[in-house]
């Protein structure tokens, strides 16, 4: 049982050390905010605060500005 723990712990500790390799390799951390990943806006996935906005018809309410969504 303690060398299943072992492994685990060796196998957890691999993919931490290559998630931080990975992001100072690319100098900063990934941008996963709805609202200004260029992957989400392309697809036109947006903040559920705009989306939320815009349905209730207010479009440049604080909704929107709150969470930096470009509209």
């Amino acid at each position: 049982m303690f060398r299943f723990f072992l492994i685990v712990a060796v196998l957890v500790a691999i993919a931490v050390a290559g998630l931080a390799i990975g992001i100072l390799i690319k100098g900063k951390f990934p941008d996963t905010h709805v609202g200004r990943n260029a992957d989400m806006k392309k697809m036109g996935i947006t903040c559920a605060k705009n989306d939320s906005a815009l349905c209730q018809g207010r479009p440049n309410s604080e909704g929107c500005r709150g969470c930096s969504c470009a509209g």
